[in-house]
């Protein structure tokens, strides 16, 4: 995974729970290419067509509240979300994203500055977020080595496999 992820912004509000990420009626798909294909659904029935590879969704705070359940980070990265930049995140949510392999970023300043469309870069490693559309920066948290790894092999269950199998 590269440190540093470029993106055209897709944007949503606060509280954007599960339920409107990936939809309860499709928890009985597994692959996550059917998955991608209803994200959003409980949001919006056509968000789906807005969505490109390589989209980057910034959000305001609270973003997947709701259930603990592992298939709204997996649509998202499906149906080709790079990473999700929000105030906050719901916890179980949060770690369910990076242990699929979907970057989340916290910035508690810049998403009420970044609108739809707009190009940004995020520097993971430097804990900054760059709006390449005005050349405005904000920090963002930094994410602890450990996660980092995670990301980098492409989730938790890579990772575990690469360091056992590693020893």
């Amino acid at each position: 995974m590269d440190n540093d992820i470029t993106g055209s912004v897709l944007k949503l509000g606060d509280d954007i729970d599960t339920d409107s990420i990936l939809p309860g009626r499709y928890l009985t798909l597994s692959k996550p290419e059917d998955l991608g294909e209803h994200v959003m659904e409980g949001y919006d029935l056509h968000y789906k067509d807005k969505i490109e590879e390589g989209n980057i969704i910034v959000a305001g705070s609270n973003f997947g509240c709701g259930s603990s359940r592992e298939h709204a980070p997996i649509a998202l990265k499906a149906a080709g979300i790079k990473a999700v930049v929000a105030k906050s995140f719901a916890r179980i949510f949060y770690r369910n994203a990076i242990n699929i392999g979907l970057p989340l970023v916290e910035a508690p300043v810049g998403p009420d500055e970044i609108s739809e469309n707009d190009t940004i870069e995020l520097k993971l490693a430097e804990g900054s977020m760059i709006n390449k559309s005005t050349e405005k920066e904000y920090s963002t948290t930094k994410l602890p080595e450990f996660m980092f790894e995670i990301l980098e092999n492409d989730g938790l269950i890579n990772y575990l496999n690469k360091t056992r199998f590693d020893k």
